[in-house]
């Protein structure tokens, strides 16, 4: 991204990991040290300020997340037109989980979604600065390459956090249910019950959904945010380096990064929320190349594109958000130090 005056200043050059869930870091070389390769806050710090930026946004977009959920699951392997339609589009969709839930229900899943992106996020910053720091962000395509690596590791290592996030986030009254329901009692309640039936592999059932899922949202936002926001500031409908271009930016490239990854994206739903027998096989799909073929033949192409409303209009706002508290919680924590020599 171009200098620019206002909040992004501190951000000058091209991004330097997914803008999907958490924000690239500052590149100011003139300020960097060793051991601290993002303007002077140790990689420690900063792994914690990216997580925390992480979540901060997850609370303000949960509850597309809960929509997204359920559009994902509605129709399960049924031809379209022979099943109910209880989520319609975003908006309506909004109301039948308020109508059936509660306004509490639109932040369902929230404790696990934190986890999930402390974690994520966390360990996600934390590879891809090291690979920046061995230099293999320099190489033709690397930063999309290890931001791609550092996400799918990421998704790895939140996987288990999703995984609830999703059969908790599904959970609704039986009149418009969708998808199977695992009928958890609290996010702690479906750690304990997951790990009682099936041991810790149960835990990272539905990660071969997962890792494809952040790569690909990774790879796609980082090869098209960057272009999107300067198409945007060359027409001048925003100030260069203005929140608002970053905003329009981010809807901009969600387009190409909604298209590629949505598919990915219920195929990873499918996954984690599907019932599974004793020794923890699931009842509805093999694995991630006969998710997507189930999908295809029974529910036709679009039904790998169900949600794909609710993912786009996640990604600006989430992108945004993001970079808003990575920013401010940088400033904070510099003013904390001490100046320099």
């Amino acid at each position: 991204m171009a200098a620019g005056a206002g909040a992004l200043a501190p951000f000058p050059g091209p991004p330097p990991a997914s803008l999907h869930e958490f924000p690239y870091p500052p590149q100011n070389r003139s300020r960097v040290v060793r051991g601290s390769p993002t303007g002077g806050v140790p990689p420690a710090i900063d792994l914690v300020l990216g997580a925390t930026a992480g979540c901060l946004a997850c609370v303000l977009t949960n509850p597309l997340e809960v929509v997204k959920t359920r559009l994902q699951l509605q129709g399960e392997l049924q031809p379209p037109g022979t099943y109910p339609r209880h989520y319609r589009g975003v908006l309506r969709a909004v109301g039948a989980v308020c109508r059936a839930d509660g306004l509490r229900g639109l932040q369902k899943g929230l404790a696990a979604g934190l986890l999930y992106q402390g974690l994520m996020n966390g360990v996600r910053f934390y590879c891809y600065s090291r690979a920046e720091d061995a230099g293999w962000t320099g190489y033709p395509g690397g930063t999309v390459a290890a931001g791609a690596v550092a996400g799918a590791v990421g998704a790895f290592v939140g996987s288990p956090a999703y995984l609830v996030k999703t059969h908790l986030q599904a959970q609704t009254l039986a009149a418009v249910a969708v998808g199977h329901q695992h009928n958890h009692e609290s996010i702690s309640g479906a750690f304990e019950s997951i790990y009682k039936q099936h041991g810790v592999a149960g835990l990272w059932r539905g990660v071969t959904g997962a890792v494809p899922r952040v790569a690909v949202g990774s790879a796609a936002q980082l090869a098209t945010f960057t272009s999107a926001k300067d198409w945007v500031c060359e027409r001048q409908w925003f100030g260069e380096g203005s929140w608002a271009a970053v905003l329009a930016g981010g809807m901009v490239s969600g387009v190409a990064v909604a298209a590629t990854m949505t598919p990915f994206d219920v195929v990873s739903t499918r996954l984690y929320n599907q019932p599974v027998d004793a020794d923890g096989t699931g009842k509805l799909y093999r694995g991630f190349l006969d998710c997507i073929l189930q999908i295809s033949s029974k529910e036709g192409l679009l039904g790998l594109y169900k949600g794909i409303g609710a993912v786009y209009l996640r990604l600006g706002p989430h992108t945004v958000l993001s970079l808003f508290f990575w920013d401010e919680l940088r400033k904070m924590v510099q003013h904390q130090q001490p100046p320099g020599p």
